[in-house]
């Protein structure tokens, strides 16, 4: 039986457009049955935000698996269903698609239309909601609702994932596909231009809901009795609505990233 023991976010991201209950990193199976681990790990995304380049985030892997609250990387909650073959969980989950203005190109942003003085940061925010998940022989399906709980953008995300648990010796390997659809107020925010920098002047730019597909692979390899490394790589395909938008570097199609982190089991 698959069992989820640990979750590396894929955007964190990264521009984060993936969150923790994604089914393409929970699904890094073994037959471990440590209730915890600690580690580090480090994120490494290419930006499409104009002249931001490379993000690379030192992450800490905290994971708790107990029989009612569980807390994998950066994202954790309640096991209100378990069962071998379906659960329901609630969870909470930070959102970490938040930039600088001052980390962006400005003549970069002035070569899109953009006055770099006249625009806002935008913050990271703090996701909570549900996640079902199935789990069989084929793989594990994992559908999820998050929606901003601190006001940040004031949007929500709906995503579904599959991930797939294939295992070479002591590696497990999980190639895996979804798609988020995200709410307009969590698009305008982190893609568009705000109401207040509308008032200043900047050109709008407010492309409402896009639905964003990914794909990923993730690893997991024990060290010894109680270490191991895993990580992973993904992509995210960014739909036009996003691609247009001012912040963006011009024919931003995608968002790659790559992951690895090492940890240990108590």
């Amino acid at each position: 039986m698959l069992k989820s023991v640990f979750a590396l976010p894929l955007l964190l991201p990264t521009v984060a457009l993936a969150q923790g209950v994604s089914s393409s990193s929970d699904l890094l199976a073994d037959a471990q049955d440590d209730r915890w681990s600690l580690g580090v790990a480090v994120s490494v995304r290419d930006s499409p935000y104009v002249g931001e380049g490379t993000r690379v985030r030192p992450l800490p892997l905290v994971t708790f698996d107990g029989q009612r609250f569980f807390w994998r990387g950066l994202s954790g909650g309640v096991h209100l269903i378990q069962g071998e073959a379906f659960s329901l969980d609630a969870v909470l989950s930070g959102r970490f698609d938040g930039f600088d203005i001052k980390d962006l190109s400005r003549a970069g942003l002035a070569r899109n239309g953009l006055d770099a003085t006249a625009l806002e940061d935008r913050d990271d925010g703090l996701d909570a909601g549900v996640a079902a998940s199935w789990r069989g022989r084929a793989g594990e399906l994992k559908v999820s609702a998050l929606a901003d709980v601190t006001d940040t953008s004031g949007g929500y995300e709906l995503a579904v994932d599959y991930g797939y648990a294939l295992q070479w010796g002591r590696t497990t390997v999980v190639p895996g596909a979804g798609v988020r659809w995200m709410s307009k107020d969590l698009v305008n925010y982190y893609y568009g231009t705000l109401d207040e920098e509308i008032s200043r002047g900047v050109a709008s730019y407010q492309p409402g809901s896009a639905l964003i597909p990914q794909v990923s692979v993730g690893f997991s390899r024990p060290l010894g009795g109680k270490w191991r490394v895993l990580g992973g790589v993904d992509y995210k395909f960014l739909p036009n609505e996003l691609v247009d938008s001012p912040l963006l570097e011009p024919d931003s199609n995608g968002s790659a990233g790559v992951r690895f982190g090492i940890s240990r089991s108590f």
